[in-house]
């Protein structure tokens, strides 16, 4: 401007209102992935929580359905803006074969819906707050998504890949730090998927990884090695071993002292003369009727031998919500009709039915069927 004039950069720039130096960020964010490095991370993030979604669809005992990711480079600060508190964290680290920090981020509202399936419920919540049991069980959802990504991702890049104790928090603010190792300005990789369980979630699901990480898992995808620690060179070692090694029909031929097969003077093996082997039938011993048990000869040994003697009135199975709500009062039933017999046990073997009597105000049972004697002494040896 010394002339007096503008130069067309600068002309450009106010007729575009600035959008050059904005062009100019977007093209340094894609400078740091290339799209083969973000098609292989999509890739990844899509065997490894497909693995994931089969672990969470066990737990909950629902259909689980995560889609193929998008990938896109951010930072915490602008990741704030796409989705509203609260949410909940699932910081984890890893600690061998790629190192480096991995974000899990779940809205509570879908949280919630897990919590109350895996305690029992049909999942039909709508709650913006956790209770400590409610945080555990996620937790250990998340947890368990986590352990069989991981999982699938040391077979998917042919090393062992070992994850820290994950620790879980919720985020009620948008100024509350989401990560201890990723500041808020720091450029990540932001790996988003769209999550479904049954007819009760349709949402999104955020996997967040550092540029390094990212890039680390990239090249190992494509087969290019580079430096790390100590625990990623030895993994990184290991697997261009396992790639770069020739099969058997690969094996290099040394071409000074090699000889075309044509030219080759083959000698006929010598035939050993084999010995005279003298082949007879075999001969077994009859077969014995085992169907009728004998007492063991020493069983007058044990006859002192104290068992201890139980009966089972009954059984049942509760989920994990009623076993938390029962209280004094509360009516438990069985699996038993009032007229069946109880069962007898010796040691937690079962040896006999009975009824319950009552004898001097105290409860007895007199036996109505007992089990054979070759059964008891069978289970008594068990």
């Amino acid at each position: 401007m010394s002339d007096g004039f503008l130069s067309q950069e600068e002309i450009d720039s106010l007729l575009n209102g600035g959008a050059t130096s904005q062009n100019e960020e977007e093209i340094e964010k894609n400078d740091i992935l290339s799209d083969i490095e973000k098609d292989m991370l999509g890739e990844i993030g899509n065997i490894s929580m497909g693995s994931a979604a089969t672990a969470l669809s066990t737990i909950i005992n629902q259909q689980v359905n995560i889609t193929t990711p998008v990938v896109t480079i951010t930072t915490l600060k602008e990741l704030r803006t796409q989705f509203h508190v609260p949410n909940i964290a699932l910081d984890v680290q890893y600690t061998s074969g790629i190192v480096g920090e991995n974000l899990l981020i779940m809205k509570v509202t879908d949280a919630g819906v897990i919590a109350n399936l895996m305690m029992g419920g049909d999942g039909h919540v709508n709650t913006v707050e956790l209770s400590e049991i409610e945080l555990s069980a996620v937790s250990e959802a998340m947890n368990q998504m986590i352990g069989s990504a991981a999982t699938a991702m040391a077979t998917m890049l042919l090393r062992e890949v070992n994850i820290s104790p994950p620790t879980s928090e919720i985020i009620n603010s948008d100024t509350q730090k989401l990560s201890a190792g990723i500041t808020e300005d720091e450029q990540i990789v932001e790996v988003a998927f769209r999550i479904t369980i049954g007819d009760l979630v349709d949402s999104s699901i955020m996997q967040i990884l550092p540029i390094s990480t990212g890039k680390k898992l990239s090249s190992i995808m494509m087969g290019v090695q580079s430096g790390g620690t100590k625990n990623e060179t030895a993994a990184d070692n290991q697997t261009a071993e396992l790639k770069s090694q020739p099969s058997m029909q690969q094996q290099p031929v040394n071409n000074e002292n090699y000889e075309p097969i044509q030219n080759r003077i083959v000698e006929k093996p010598i035939e050993t003369p084999q010995p005279q082997v003298e082949v007879q039938k075999a001969n077994f011993q009859p077969l014995q009727d085992k169907s009728i048990y004998t007492e063991p000869k020493n069983i007058d040994l044990i006859l002192d031998v104290p068992l201890d003697i139980s009966v089972v009135l009954g059984r049942t199975k509760k989920n994990i919500k009623e076993i938390l709500n029962l209280g004094t009062g509360s009516l438990i039933e069985l699996d038993k009709l009032a007229e069946e017999p109880v069962e007898i046990l010796v040691n937690g073997k079962k040896i006999a039915y009975g009824e319950v009597v009552v004898v001097d105000e105290n409860f007895g049972v007199r036996i109505t069927s007992i089990v054979s004697n070759d059964d008891r002494v069978r289970s008594l040896g068990r």
